[in-house]
């Protein structure tokens, strides 16, 4: 019997940790019961800690692969990446439009896995909407890793950069309501942003430009020669042939993702980075990571205000001329929006959620409690996970401060793909509601705009708030592109995509059908610099794989 109890009580105390291998305290803070009961509480203690050690026992066999955290090798103490990371929550049911998409939903739950793999993310979650109706999401990893949280639908990040493509709705509106005129100097709206010259010449800032990046407003790199130096070590790879193949990686700019055609972590991508920088003769240019002004701290009451940061900086290129990524030019964007309107910026974003029911889309602010916000990681030099630093990001609302749900995305997505289709179906459908935003609106947002580049995927150019890839097939049986449009968002401890693959649509059979057709996909992460444009790519097209069969 002794021996039974040691044995039981031994691996009780071995699966649990300190807790029971230390005894109890009593209710007046004295020591208590030992665990094993072989003290001065004689049969009482020992019948006790029988009972307790077999239920223990039997506890944790039943439980299975779900360890306490208290082991070193359950908590993957030598495993900092996903091997410690991963809840193992079961699936989360299906939805009935889920009904014939059951080998997409395996076959990207397989590549999620993997991208988190390799990456090393605490926490990916994942939504896609086929036709209007949302038929998968699903949570992978941590929302929380210090208090074990899982990730599920419902959970809500920073969207990042695809703030700009809700900012970009604000503008639309107000230009179709004839409020503001996308081609008229800034200064018209907004006074308190200087007029600028460039190499002496006076020049002018729009509306179109800035929301394109082509203004030539900077964006984090203050040093106008290292950019400039970039650019054109750039331009030189490129006459030369020399830019790299779809499986490269691209430099790093906007946000701090990796713009490559293959998701993969960043330490590759700054190793390439490096690497080419060591054959060019300019030094290697800081990535958006290593900018003082993406951690700020201070609370801007407006975005007037926030201009101070940027407004006497002198224009990088003449507007017009390059394509420069600037987060900064959506702050001044969003000044225009207020004055235009006659609304605070965040008011009018508000109105523009409530419209499209976006109900758990909100500005990040670290007061107010937001149900479901995860928390967000990066690893340091020594390669831990780590809590990023406190950020404020009211300085950029527009370019990359609003938190979301990949539901709230999808129903974004959404909206806009109907607004782009409707206009083809009015023939053959008289009763279809319009669309938030007019056809010829949505038209002009996805038409790729000359001069630009869509960095996360070199195949298509940016548009209006939005990078869009054109259709395209060169040779008979050979390999053929999709038209898409989509945003990647990066910002301090978070990544974001949302993608919009519509359908192609034939003209004969559009009198059975109904816009939206087409497959949205969202992804957001609690890390940064994690690539998703070609994982969101691969995911929709196994979707419109399943739909077409």
């Amino acid at each position: 019997m002794y021996r039974l109890l040691s044995s039981v009580t031994a691996r009780a105390a071995a699966a649990t940790g300190p807790a029971w291998s230390g005894g109890r305290r009593g209710a007046h803070g004295r020591p208590g019961l030992p665990v094993l009961g072989l003290g001065w509480a004689g049969g009482l203690g020992l019948g006790l800690g029988l009972a307790l050690g077999a239920k223990l026992v039997v506890g944790l066999r039943s439980a299975g692969p779900t360890q306490s955290p208290a082991d070193p090798e359950a908590a993957g103490a030598e495993l900092p990446h996903e091997q410690a990371l991963s809840p193992g929550s079961p699936h989360t049911p299906a939805s009935p439009a889920a009904k014939g998409f059951s080998r997409a939903i395996e076959s990207s739950r397989d590549l999620l896995h993997r991208i988190k793999d390799e990456v090393g993310a605490p926490g990916i979650v994942v939504g896609v909407s086929v036709d209007g109706k949302e038929v998968w999401s699903e949570g992978l990893g941590y929302a929380d890793v210090e208090n074990r949280v899982p990730c599920k639908p419902e959970t809500v990040m920073r969207i990042a950069s695809i703030s700009k493509s809700l900012t970009m709705v604000a503008l639309a509106k107000l230009w179709e309501d004839g409020k503001l005129d996308l081609d008229l100097p800034v200064q018209h709206y907004v006074p308190e942003f200087p007029e600028k010259e460039y190499e002496g010449e006076k020049v002018s800032v729009t509306t179109r430009l800035l929301i394109s990046h082509l203004s030539g407003i900077r964006h984090y790199e203050k040093d106008m020669k290292k950019v400039k130096e970039e650019k054109a070590y750039k331009a030189l790879k490129m006459t030369k042939g020399l830019m790299p193949s779809d499986q490269e990686k691209e430099p790093k700019e906007k946000g701090g993702k990796n713009h490559e055609k293959s998701d993969s972590p960043k330490a590759k991508g700054e190793q390439e980075n490096e690497a080419r920088c060591r054959h060019s003769k300019h030094g290697r240019k800081k990535n958006d990571f290593e900018q003082g002004e993406l951690y700020l701290k201070e609370k801007f009451e407006n975005s007037i205000e926030s201009l101070r940061l940027f407004k006497n900086d002198p224009l990088f290129f003449k507007p017009g001329s390059q394509f420069l990524y600037s987060t900064f030019g959506y702050t001044l964007l969003a000044a225009i929006v207020e004055r235009a309107s006659g609304y605070k910026y965040l008011d009018y974003m508000q109105k523009i959620f409530h419209d499209l029911d976006m109900l758990t889309t909100v500005q990040e602010e670290n007061e107010p409690v937001i149900y479901n916000r995860a928390r967000f990681y990066v690893y340091n030099k020594k390669k831990r996970l780590v809590n990023t630093p406190y950020v404020d990001n009211s300085y950029k609302w527009a370019g990359g401060g609003f938190l979301s749900t990949v539901g709230d995305l999808l129903k974004f997505g959404n909206a806009m793909l109907y607004g782009y289709q409707v206009g083809l179906f009015k023939n053959s459908n008289e009763n279809l509601l319009p669309g938030y935003l007019k056809p010829e609106t949505m038209v002009m947002m996805w038409t790729p705009v000359p001069n630009t580049e869509m960095s996360w995927d070199k195949e298509g150019k940016y548009a209006m708030a939005w990078g869009v890839v054109e259709k395209k097939q060169t040779y008979g049986s050979c390999r053929k592109q999709r038209h898409y449009a989509s945003h990647t968002g990066g910002a301090v401890g978070a990544s974001s995509v949302l993608l919009v693959l519509p359908e192609e649509l034939d003209p004969e059979a559009l009198k059975n059908k109904v816009p939206p057709r087409g497959i949205i996909v969202s992804i957001i992460c609690n890390m940064q610099s994690v690539g998703l444009n070609s994982t969101a790519l691969k995911i929709a097209l196994e979707f419109d794989k399943d739909r077409t069969d």
